[in-house]
């Protein structure tokens, strides 16, 4: 042997099973760079081709500017600090434990003659062995994730995604990977390399490297049974690794609640109503409505789904709260009962909101809102001769651009309230939802039974629905990679956490531990690990949400306000709970099935 270094490579196949799970987690991260900063280069070339269509002189400020432009590097800037912070943690706590697991080895290299420069060396650089394999795997998943990813968009999808690139190469895309990939190592390899310095050869010979300061106060069992004390002694007495088990289930949890922000982000980016339509017919002028007839001529025509109308009367004169609320003009649009419907199943109504009484024939109508609103439920409007009173509001004012009501009143009634207030029974707007399998000759012969002196839009090709779920898929994707790590590196550094005390668990069998307590000590301490990553990753992810909510969807929709996730809190919290209880089992069923002589006998 030429240098302690040629043990590096004899180590890794020793501990090949060992190192599976830092080797995953090096995939993992540099998995996600490349994919998440390859697919915003398809987006932005995307979006170059086709600001070239709409403007012959292409420069890179239009490029810089464009919204989806800024967009998409702000999203991957954001990840990839996320996605680093993850990896660095998880790695970090995986070699930790490595290191370990193998005092005995490091002791042996100290007593003939290693230095602890040499030692804080050969960590690194076993480390960095790691990523001959893992990066190159990682950039290569990533990219064939990319590649898919687009062919996806490209031709299931269509529309804006007709010119993404199918088999593009991202030079960022593989430098941030291989970057992050080695970064993430190196940084996640200091601190275990300074422990495994600073082991006396005599401690770490005898293998008794845990808890080596004098024992001042006994384990306080005040708080529980035995086992259960020392298992939260366990996880409570090495700082460092509680610190990197904690940030490990935290991370997990914090990208999780970000990754939420993106599915809200794209919601309002590309807003998903039940009640879109693919053609709609609207009247000409006001003297020239759409007869309502023809409802029930379009609703047995071939190639259509659904068909419902929409009535509209502005600047109405009416008085609020008897004068109170200075605005005495109102808009008023009615809504036929599936539009209704689609309100209370696309959840846009505010809390409080009582749809039901607006229905029929009533004097119960729903309002527009926005922060600056005056209105509040319970609110009396007095027009036509008749007193309607407000039973709900919108999350914002569908008629607007930006979602806001700049001031206006604008209420929404069924028909037949509509009907009864105006004595008008035609539509101003007429909208038809088309079959999937609806052809250019169906939406023909509709346009010939609508007739002459109206406007007909054919809006088919304007249907987000393919893109939002293709970007909602891509997000959910990342959300079961990043599950599937996190199960994989809680199970693993529980495993190996054991792994490292196995002598003090046979010792503990042979003075009359029975495997129950056994199991109980090692369930107490993955649980304080799990409790204190949520306790952290909660706090910290609900304060990062909320920043890249404010970032991303405040500031450019003004009726976004942003909500605690309550639902996905505790489906968080009980996906991470059930992870570490699988951890548990496991290293129980090892000890269970090892004999106590050879336990206390473990290396």
């Amino acid at each position: 042997m030429k240098s302690y270094l040629s043990l590096i490579p004899i180590s890794a196949k020793v501990h090949r099973r060992q190192n599976r799970m830092t080797l995953l987690c090096i995939i993992f991260a540099v998995f996600l760079v490349t994919a998440v900063f390859s697919m915003a280069e398809m987006g932005v070339r995307m979006e170059q081709t086709r600001l070239m269509d709409k403007h012959d002189n292409l420069s890179l400020h239009d490029l810089a500017g464009s919204a989806m432009g800024q967009s998409l590097y702000l999203i991957a800037a954001v990840l990839f600090v996320l996605i680093l912070t993850a990896g660095v943690l998880m790695i970090s706590s995986s070699i930790n434990t490595n290191v370990a697991q193998r005092t005995n080895f490091f002791g042996m290299m100290r007593c003939i003659g290693m230095s602890k420069r040499q030692i804080v060396r050969f960590v690194r650089l076993e480390a960095l062995n790691w990523c001959k394999i893992a990066v190159p795997a990682g950039v290569v998943l990533g990219m064939v994730t990319t590649w898919g990813l687009c062919a996806a968009l490209r031709l299931l999808v269509g529309g804006e995604f007709s010119h993404i690139p199918l088999f593009g190469i991202s030079i960022t895309g593989i430098a941030g990977g291989i970057a992050v990939g080695i970064v993430t190592v190196l940084i996640a390899a200091r601190s275990p390399a300074k422990r495994a310095a600073k082991v006396s050869p005599a401690a770490a010979v005898s293998g008794n490297t845990e808890s080596t300061g004098n024992v001042r106060n006994a384990v306080n069992t005040r708080v529980g049974r035995i086992e259960t004390a020392l298992g939260v002694h366990h996880a409570v007495s090495a700082k460092k690794n509680l610190i990197l088990m904690t940030g490990s289930f935290a991370l997990s949890i914090i990208l999780f609640l970000c990754f939420s922000v993106l599915i809200d982000f794209i919601g309002y980016l590309m807003p998903q109503s039940s009640a879109t339509s693919d053609i709609n017919i609207s009247s000409e002028s006001s003297s020239r409505l759409i007869d309502s007839r023809l409802i029930g001529r379009f609703k047995g025509m071939e190639g259509v789904k659904q068909v419902y109308g929409r009535r509209s009367s502005f600047d109405v004169p009416a008085k609020i709260n008897n004068g109170k609320i200075r605005s005495n003009k109102i808009d008023i649009i009615s809504y036929d009962d599936f539009d209704l419907d689609c309100l209370t199943k696309d959840d846009v109504l505010k809390k409080g909101s009582d749809i039901s009484k607006v229905y029929g024939n009533s004097n119960y109508v729903l309002a527009t809102w926005d922060k600056d609103s005056p209105l509040k439920i319970g609110d009396k409007i007095q027009t036509g001769g008749e007193q309607l009173e407000i039973a709900g509001f919108l999350n914002y004012d569908p008629f607007n651009s930006d979602g806001t009501t700049n001031g206006k009143i604008t209420i929404i009634t069924s028909g037949d309230t509509y009907i009864r207030l105006t004595g008008v029974s035609d539509y101003s707007l007429v909208m038809i939802q088309t079959t999937n399998d609806a052809t250019n000759k169906d939406v023909e012969a509709i346009r010939q039974a609508a007739g002459s002196g109206y406007t007909f839009s054919d809006r088919r090709s304007e249907r987000t629905t393919g893109t939002y779920m293709a970007f909602v898929f891509c997000v959910y994707g990342f959300l079961a990679i990043i599950a599937l790590v996190t199960v994989l590196n809680i199970i693993n550094s529980i495993s190996m956490s054991v792994s490292a005390r196995i002598k003090q668990y046979g010792a503990m069998r042979a003075v009359g531990m029975d495997e129950r307590q056994i199991t109980k000590m090692i369930a107490a301490e993955a649980l304080t690990y799990a409790l204190s990553g949520c306790i952290v990753g909660c706090t910290a992810g609900l304060l990062l949400s909320k920043l890249l909510y404010d970032t991303l969807i405040a500031a450019h929709f003004s009726y976004a306000v942003w909500n605690v996730p309550v639902t996905l809190l505790l489906m968080i919290l009980l996906f991470v709970f059930l992870a570490a209880f699988a951890a548990i089992y496991a290293p129980a069923k090892r000890i269970r099935n090892i004999s106590v002589t050879e336990t206390i006998n473990e290396l």
